[in-house]
């Protein structure tokens, strides 16, 4: 199951760098044929804040995270924002991944229709969560273990 999640994140990870990459690339979303129709319920302009908050959040991020829960390495910094001081950080790390591709989505579909990529994007966040969740993925990342 371990091997899975940092798959899941990798994949979600390289996903939402290409897209994010293109709205920063074109903020006009002409780069992935998105209109910037789907825009006119958000405050945004066009796709260059989205796209930032999407290759970092959702991009940067799952990747760095996918990289920790492989190679466990030992960085003392991320434990400050670490709320589980036992379970080695990225454990933690992995779980705040799954919430922020969950509130991404939800937030997402605040401003345009619900199409079948949110629900699909929305169960991968809830699908990390579970991953992450489960007592042998847990068990693996304790720091006492």
């Amino acid at each position: 199951m371990r091997k899975l999640l940092i798959l899941l994140h990798a994949f979600l990870s390289l996903n939402a760098l290409a897209a994010g990459g293109s709205f920063i690339l074109a903020p006009d979303g002409h780069l992935i044929r998105m209109p910037l129709e789907n825009l006119k319920n958000s405050p945004f302009p066009d796709f260059l804040i989205p796209g930032i908050l999407l290759f970092v959040f959702v991009g940067i991020y799952p990747l760095a995270v996918a990289f920790s829960l492989w190679k466990r390495p030992g960085w003392r910094w991320p434990n400050v924002l670490n709320p589980f001081k036992r379970i080695h950080w990225s454990w933690a790390g992995s779980l705040a991944a799954g919430v922020i591709l969950m509130i991404w989505i939800g937030v997402q579909v605040q401003f345009m229709a619900i199409g079948f990529l949110h629900i699909i994007c929305f169960a991968w966040g809830a699908l990390l969560v579970l991953l992450t969740l489960l007592p042998s993925v847990r068990r693996h990342y304790r720091l006492d273990s």
